[in-house]
């Protein structure tokens, strides 16, 4: 009994041997080469766009609203017509006021009547004390009436003045030469002075253009603004999604001061707006073109990786092994993207095949295949 279970303890030792340590483990040999398309970093001249959200208004705009109350009794324009400096544009009721007028004029008369009666006792009051023949406080009472009578004379030229302004205000011309909105008020409609808006008026041609630009790019946009206008011309255009506005614009003036609680400034644009293309109110992009980045290390944007906020790209090394570089980029310019630190002419990159790389991958080089380039920043 004993040497049989001494039997199968020897047996089953034997084959936990062979399960455990039997078949040694295969070593792996390193991981295959990547293949990679590399590129040399060149140096260009880069011309791109600067963009900044743009807001269309008018160079003079203003609301109409009436100086005399009463009802509307005559529209005088087509809504949405251009319409001249001094074009009547709305009539309101002026029977009332007319008849003040008369009232005025009325008091007028008499007041003059009684400055001639005044005048003739305070000559004769004053003929009288040349003989002694009257007291000197008479005519000190007469040119005292006198004195009265040429003030109530005045006051009631006043007053007619001031009726017949209100008989103008019943008829509202244009302040200037522009385009009318749509009326805010029919015939028949009672106005209040002051307070009912009648309808707007606007310049449109030129037009303004406003943008707030941050007060560290204020020198950039005087130097702007002081170039020869056949100079800048075209570095400002206007966009609206993927249209452009056909015509350039220029700097017309950069306000006063800076915004304390945005840190920007405002600087207004005029464009050329002979077919009443633009309108106010509109929202659009204005590009600011930048020709300034002369020799610019410039590479394809599809060799860039992004991780965490930070930019980098992958550098071919000794062994045929990458390393990952930091870059700080600049503008995108079409495909391609303008490089302010971290690389130098002439040195090689990968520009296709990244997806799979880490840093220390082993490589393989092909040639750069063709791929369609996204689409231009404008």
């Amino acid at each position: 009994m004993f040497n049989t279970v001494k039997i199968l303890s020897t047996l089953f030792s034997m084959a936990l041997l062979t399960a455990c340590g039997g078949d040694k483990p295969k070593q792996q040999g390193p991981p295959p080469a990547t293949a990679v398309s590399v590129s040399t970093v060149q140096v260009a001249d880069a011309v791109y766009y600067e963009e900044f959200p743009a807001s269309v208004t008018a160079l003079n705009e203003i609301e109409l609203r009436a100086q005399v109350s009463g009802y509307v009794t005559g529209i005088f324009f087509k809504d949405g017509s251009k319409v001249r400096k001094g074009q009547r544009l709305y009539a309101i009721d002026a029977q009332v006021y007319s008849a003040n007028v008369q009232e005025a004029t009325a008091n007028l008369q008499v007041q003059e009547t009684n400055l001639a009666k005044t005048q003739k006792d305070a000559e004769r009051y004053h003929e009288l004390d040349k003989q002694d023949a009257v007291a000197k406080q008479q005519v000190d009472y007469a040119d005292a009436a006198l004195e009265a009578a040429k003030k109530q004379v005045a006051a009631a030229r006043a007053g007619v003045s001031a009726v017949r302004a209100n008989v103008q205000f019943a008829n509202i011309t244009a302040p200037f030469s522009g385009t009318i909105g749509i009326s805010q008020v029919k015939t028949g409609t009672a106005v209040v002075a002051g307070q009912t808006i009648l309808n707007t008026v606007s310049t449109d041609n030129p037009i303004a253009i406003d943008i707030a630009v941050s007060q560290d790019e204020i020198y950039r946009f005087i130097q702007l603004q002081q170039q020869p206008k056949s100079a800048g011309d075209s570095l400002f255009t206007l966009a609206f999604g993927p249209e452009i506005y056909p015509y350039p614009g220029t700097i017309n003036l950069i306000d006063r001061a800076v915004d304390p609680q945005t840190g920007t400034i405002k600087i207004r644009l005029v464009f050329p707006n002979d077919k009443g293309m633009l309108k106010p109110g509109m929202n659009g992009t204005l590009r600011v073109k930048n020709s300034d980045s002369k020799n610019s290390i410039v590479i394809p944007y599809n060799a860039v990786t992004e991780q965490l906020g930070e930019y980098f790209v992958y550098v071919p090394g000794d062994s045929n092994k990458v390393s990952q570089r930091k870059i700080v980029l600049g503008n995108q310019v079409d495909a391609n993207v303008i490089i302010k630190k971290g690389l130098k002419e002439g040195e090689k990159i990968v520009v296709q095949g990244m997806q799979g790389l880490k840093e220390g991958s082993v490589i393989t080089t092909t040639p750069v295949q063709q791929q369609s380039a996204p689409a231009a920043k404008k």
